[in-house]
């Protein structure tokens, strides 16, 4: 493994990392504030690709970039007050289902309005072509304005949640409902507030996730398990819990991606002799590119069966 390779590749899983974040903080808000797993999360990051899709063939890219994810976090809003708060006193389970059937009617909904194939959401002139270039490979200006994106995202949110007085009440609204409530507070509203904020958050991830990557309707179900993996292994409900997760599955997935190596490859530099004949030769001779697709679901196995709550995670239920 040469410097070229561990830089680059240390970077693009970064971006990749920092994306996951952006799509996975949103889901821990909502659950964090309301107990609520958004199934249809990642159909919100889609609508956020599809919006401002439209949006930059009429304002272009910029505009769109802020009004994009402000439509999408207003249709969670709508959602949790005229659909999901009818459902939320049955418990969890209706919650979920609900949430499952919003995901499957918004995936129809986005193939009969922009159709069934990719659409050509393009990156904006400002980032197109490389940022730099270390050791002869370039890295694009895109993954770098995601990366820039996410950061700015999770200092405006810990800001909001620490430093504010709306802040502090949802902090409140959380642990203390009937306090609150009777201290003058609307507590649907904020609650209404945080599930639209969240899905907000997912939209934005898809504005700039859509064009850096590829806008089409298996956009939501390619990224959905990877999401819920990273809510869990970071602790459900934290934050940065859910940062240290997707830095860490971003890194190793792409690192895994890149890597040409097998058991079978290992064992013979350790002198050891594998034949066809040897037992498990066909579990040992796959690379680790091809098994890089279940590495963050093994994580996940592994930090159930040895850390039930996550890296981070501290919630009680």
């Amino acid at each position: 493994m040469n410097l070229e390779f561990f830089t680059i590749s240390l970077l693009n899983g970064v971006s990749y990392g920092l994306l996951l974040f952006m799509l996975s903080s949103g889901l821990t808000l909502i659950f964090s504030m309301m107990g609520v797993l958004n199934f249809a999360h990642t159909s919100f990051y889609m609508l956020g690709a599809y919006f401002a899709y439209t949006l930059s063939g009429v304002v272009g890219f910029w505009p769109a970039l802020f009004i994009a994810p402000l439509l999408v976090g207003a249709l969670g809003a709508l959602f949790e007050r005229y659909s999901l708060r009818r459902v939320h006193k049955f418990g969890h389970v209706p919650e979920l289902l609900i949430t499952f059937g919003l995901s499957y009617l918004i995936l129809e909904l986005v193939q009969l309005i922009w159709g069934r194939g990719t659409v050509p959401y393009a990156l904006p002139t400002q980032l197109q072509g490389p940022l730099f270039t270390l050791y002869g490979t370039q890295f694009p200006k895109s993954r770098s304005f995601v990366m820039l994106v996410a950061l700015l995202m999770l200092a405006a949110v810990w800001l909001m949640l620490t430093r504010t007085r709306i802040g502090l009440v949802i902090q409140a609204a959380l642990k203390h409902p009937e306090m609150v409530q009777a201290l003058g507070h609307n507590v649907p509203r904020v609650f209404m507030l945080v599930f639209g904020g969240g899905c907000a958050l997912a939209g934005l991830a898809g504005v700039i996730g859509g064009n850096t990557y590829v806008t089409e309707p298996a956009m939501a179900m390619s990224v959905g398990s990877i999401i819920f993996v990273v809510v869990v292994v970071g602790g459900m409900g934290s934050l940065a819990g859910a940062f240290l997760a997707s830095l860490l599955i971003g890194i190793v997935q792409t690192f895994a991606v890149a890597l040409d190596y097998s058991l079978v490859h290992l064992l013979g530099a350790l002198g050891a002799k594998v034949t066809d004949q040897t037992f498990g030769y066909p579990v040992l001779k796959l690379t680790i590119s091809q098994v890089a697709p279940i590495l963050p679901y093994l994580f996940l196995v592994l930090i159930l069966i040895f850390r039930p709550k996550g890296l981070l995670g501290t919630r009680e239920d």
